[in-house]
């Protein structure tokens, strides 16, 4: 038999067979142990992501009901009562709020206007010839009157031809139109206004009932002084203090 043939390399093939198996071996493993990362965001796609939904995407939560309170609805009260006892003591002592009935004021006031009466003018001071009052008439009558101040207390008044004197003096009101005629024959003219009274007519002289109708008014039944007509808007008038 011919002797077998063992298979010899030399050491520089064998360096280089094993040099290649390392490095084979060295990147399998980095293979298969290295990190997948995305390419755009740098993150690990083999981790997963938590995706955060947009605030405009997010449903509105509804808003918590605020718990009943007792003090709330203290204070409301307390408020209200308020306003009522400042209307009221306004109305009592400062000024009020009056609705124009007659006609017997045109054309400075119509019938309907709302006006503004001044409650504290006449404790500072008498009722002056010129004045828009309104008051209670010495009649019977439910509606206060509204009407000027001619004469005051003292003055002597008198009708002649259809024009106004006192003290033998012409009195004109620019805002006054007609003929002004005695009304009522218990009333002589010259008439001379008795001490705490006035003397009042309508700017509407032939359609006033006044004091050439029911007298002199006693100062204690006025109400008070018209300082503001505030309806109708477009009518809003301030009168002289």
């Amino acid at each position: 038999m011919s002797p077998s043939r063992t298979a010899t390399h030399s050491p520089a093939y064998s360096r280089q067979v094993d040099s290649l198996s390392a490095a084979t071996t060295r990147t399998v493993r980095r293979c298969c142990s290295a990190e997948t990362v995305s390419p755009y965001t740098g993150q690990d796609l083999a981790t997963p992501q938590t995706v955060t939904q947009p605030d405009y995407e997010r449903s509105a939560e509804p808003p918590e009901e605020a718990p009943f309170s007792w003090r709330a609805v203290l204070e409301i009260v307390q408020a209200l009562a308020l306003a009522v006892v400042i209307s009221v003591v306004l109305n009592l002592f400062v000024v009020q709020v009056t609705e124009v009935r007659q006609r017997s004021m045109e054309t400075t006031l119509l019938q309907n206007d709302r006006v503004i009466v001044s409650k504290i003018d006449y404790r500072l001071g008498p009722p002056m010839r010129g004045d828009i009052i309104v008051f209670n008439p010495p009649i019977d009558s439910s509606i206060p009157y509204v009407k000027r101040v001619i004469a005051t207390a003292g003055q002597t008044i008198d009708l002649r031809d259809g024009r106004v004197y006192v003290d033998g003096q012409l009195v004109e009101i620019p805002q006054a139109h007609g003929l002004t005629q005695p009304q009522a024959p218990r009333i002589a003219y010259p008439f001379r206004v008795p001490a705490g009274e006035i003397f009042v007519l309508g700017d509407n002289r032939q359609a006033s009932s006044d004091s050439r109708t029911f007298g002199s008014v006693p100062i204690q039944n006025i109400i008070g002084k018209v300082v503001l007509r505030f309806w109708p808007a477009d009518r809003l008038t301030f009168f002289e203090w």
